[in-house]
């Protein structure tokens, strides 16, 4: 599986003290890579730092093209889809409004952003229920439902995650985790996936990584993750 976004001695701040220090990891392109950790581990400012929403140095490639030097709107053009850990949602405005924002850097393509609203609506047949209605009144897992579709009105390559479960029943959260697996294969979407359900998150992924305070500690398949002592005693309970 070629790379389709790569990352060499990363390191992240918001201007005072590193967050990140000097990670490097890759997901590969169609596949889906998880980063586990516990709070504070620097999860949450590695997505941010590949989108350029914090201070960065080291080296980012995406697609083959450095992007460690580009403001976020430019790493958005590219095809890489932030949903936002807290989902983002503008809550005064409709969810269909909510989606057709999703979709701005493609304004000019009725027809396929009309195309990519049904398809959206075929994965979450509630947010087409709830098209006129204003996404602040829409539930937790409907709005977390609203945030990851408004990522996929982008048409993106790379979808980085962070925490679709937080905050949710776990029905509602088996429902999206089945939907990510089928956007990945069914879209081709490769998926980054920031995650404190270890156990969802490594079912999901073919490769993940474990963060403490800011640097990769383990790494590898999920499976060979899953099977460690420490992370099964530490995130899996047995």
């Amino acid at each position: 599986m070629s790379a389709l976004l790569e990352a060499q001695d990363l390191h992240a701040s918001y201007g005072g003290p590193a967050i990140l220090k000097g990670i490097s990891f890759t997901v590969g392109e169609g596949g889906i890579t998880t980063v586990l950790g516990a709070n504070g581990a620097g999860k949450t400012t590695l997505l941010r730092a590949i989108c350029g929403m914090c201070h960065r140095r080291g080296r980012v490639r995406f697609a083959g093209q450095a992007i460690e030097n580009k403001a976020t709107e430019d790493v958005v053009r590219l095809g890489v889809a932030h949903v936002p850990d807290g989902r983002g949602t503008f809550l005064h405005l409709t969810t269909e409004e909510n989606l057709r924002l999703g979709a701005y850097t493609r304004h000019r393509d009725k027809t396929g952003i009309a195309h990519d609203l049904e398809r959206v609506f075929g994965y979450f047949p509630k947010l087409k229920e709830r098209r006129k209605q204003q996404a602040g009144t829409l539930s937790g897992g409907e709005q977390q439902m609203l945030a990851i579709s408004r990522g996929l009105m982008l048409r993106p390559k790379l979808m980085l995650l962070d925490e679709p479960s937080f905050g949710l029943a776990p029905l509602i959260v088996q429902d999206i985790f089945r939907i990510m697996r089928a956007i990945n294969i069914q879209d081709k979407v490769s998926i980054l996936l920031v995650e404190q359900n270890a156990e969802l998150a490594l079912d999901l992924a073919d490769t993940a990584y474990l963060m403490e305070t800011g640097q990769v500690v383990l790494s590898g398949p999920a499976e060979q993750i899953r099977s460690d002592p420490s992370v099964r005693k530490a995130y899996l309970g047995y």
